[in-house]
């Protein structure tokens, strides 16, 4: 223990004497804790959308001021014919086009029917479906309320209706951000001890320092604990802090019990600095750690169930999935905060990280190279 407390001394006394990292690890997770909820918006929004009317009745105008009122499109053009709207979609001013054919309102008074035309720009795939989702659902609307009105003139006769009562649950009101912002923190407290662990070692090699320590007695296990115990206690100070900032920015108060996620983060960063302090086993310059650390860093954000669903993943994607650590802290940070998960819910998970915590621990201290 002698021996753990001043190499530890040494790892705080480095920290805290370089003034740009310590700024740097507790100033960027809050900024961008405050930013990215914001701008990882899933709600698509202002969608171009351009409208040939060739009715002009009051039905269609009806019609076109409940799509542009809605707050989703945004009218870019009102023409005459398809081929004028569709240079819109080829200059990129338009997303969608709606054609409002002849006879409209007539068609729909007199044969309770009428067909409109949609084209969708599709080069953006997950913006045409939802902007073509938008406008299919006011449709949807606009033919609801034009079938009530006709009713109650008598000139329609009533058809059964079903009436849906929905009830949402963990999230009442769809708050993207609600959903959002758990697992954004748990990309930044990734980043945080994964990036610093990988660099540490390899830092020690670069300015020469490792050959010091490697002709001292301290055991393999003394010096890769005092390289790993600094950062999980500022791991633990970055959680706290974005848990805080959660609270403060967005109102997001855990429905769970806040020791079962300190419970969960305190092994998980055990094993995210071991995975980084791994990294640092193998580089020789911070260079090469870096780039290591950027790339598996890319697999935990984009294969982690931050954006997208695991359950939609291909199962290849799945399988590698299951070996991405920063999959179980994600959804660990969802259930706790969202659904108020209690220790025994999330027990699984914790029992896969602490293997993680194990195997890459133990890995980086049979992988250090000590010479005496």
């Amino acid at each position: 223990m002698r021996i753990l407390r001043f190499l530890l001394l040494k790892e705080f006394s480095q920290i805290f004497r370089n003034k740009s990292i310590l700024a740097l690890i507790m100033v960027m997770p809050v900024m961008q804790l405050i930013i990215l909820p914001m701008a990882a918006d899933y709600e698509v929004k202002n969608i171009n959308l351009a409208i040939i009317d060739q009715d002009h009745s009051t039905y269609s105008q009806q019609l076109i001021t409940k799509i542009t009122s809605s707050g989703y499109f945004k009218l870019s053009g009102y023409d005459n014919s398809f081929h004028e709207a569709f240079q819109y979609i080829e200059s990129d001013k338009a997303d969608l086009i709606l054609e409002i054919p002849q006879n409209f309102e007539r068609n729909l008074i007199r044969e309770n029917k009428q067909h409109v035309f949609i084209a969708v720009n599709a080069i953006n795939g997950t913006k045409a479906n939802l902007g073509g989702a938008y406008l299919a659902g006011i449709l949807r609307n606009f033919n609801a309320d034009l079938r009530l009105k006709l009713i109650g003139n008598t000139k329609l006769n009533p058809s059964p209706t079903i009436e849906i009562t929905a009830s949402n649950w963990f999230n009442a009101y769809m708050n993207y951000k609600v959903f959002m912002v758990p697992g954004i923190l748990a990309i930044l407290v990734t980043m945080i001890g994964g990036f610093l662990s990988a660099l540490n070692i390899v830092k020690e090699k670069e300015v020469g320092t490792i050959e010091q320590i490697n002709v001292t007695p301290i055991k393999k296990y003394h010096f890769v604990l005092g390289k790993l115990i600094p950062f999980w206690i500022l791991g633990n100070v970055v959680f706290t802090i974005g848990l805080f900032i959660s609270w403060l920015i967005y109102g997001i108060v855990p429905l769970g019990n806040l020791s079962v996620l300190y419970v969960f983060i305190w092994v998980y960063l055990f094993a995210i600095l071991g995975f980084g302090l791994l990294i640092s086993t193998y580089c020789e310059t911070q260079q090469q750690a870096m780039f290591i650390m950027f790339f598996f860093m890319m697999l935990f954000i984009l294969m982690g169930g931050l954006f997208t669903s695991i359950d939609a993943m291909p199962s290849w994607a799945q399988v590698i999935a299951k070996f991405n650590p920063a999959t179980y802290f994600i959804e660990v940070m969802r259930m706790v905060i969202l659904k108020g998960s209690r220790l025994r819910d999330i027990l699984p998970h914790l029992i896969k990280v602490m293997l993680f915590a194990l195997v890459l621990n133990t890995w980086a201290i049979l992988n250090y190279k000590k010479t005496t």
